[in-house]
């Protein structure tokens, strides 16, 4: 397939195949004498691999490793469970954050008696350092 198939396919930029072929993620394609790049199933998978991965939040050296660790089936997978439960962790403590944001931005809105500026609850709250 061209690689404008493959970025239908797996929903991802045009860009961001050429980039992660430049990085060592997704291997070079083959190419057809017209020096279009061509790629197989094998490379769809991969990529769809990489962007569900990319997807959950996990970084690209942390791909890497997921990468490679399914390129060896028989081995355990306390590695591949290391790295997901770093990034649930992650991602707890980003949800965390969003929730005491949320709770602050409810108690400036809910605290304001749309008067005048000069009385603004929003703006007294964002101008305190």
């Amino acid at each position: 397939m061209q690689i404008g198939d493959l970025s239908r396919q797996a929903g991802v930029n045009i860009e961001t195949i050429r980039y992660y072929e430049r990085i060592g993620v997704l291997p070079k394609p083959a190419r057809q004498s017209n020096g279009r790049r061509t790629y197989s199933t094998v490379d769809a998978e991969r990529l769809g691999f990489i962007h569900h991965a990319r997807d959950l939040g996990f970084d690209l050296p942390s791909v890497r490793v997921l990468l490679a660790l399914q390129e060896q089936p028989e081995a355990s997978c306390e590695d591949a469970r290391r790295i997901a439960q770093g990034q649930l962790e992650e991602v707890e403590r980003r949800i965390a954050r969003l929730l005491s944001l949320r709770d602050e931005l409810a108690r400036m809105v809910g605290e304001c008696h749309q008067g005048r500026v000069s009385e603004c609850r929003v703006i007294e709250a964002l101008s305190v350092s």
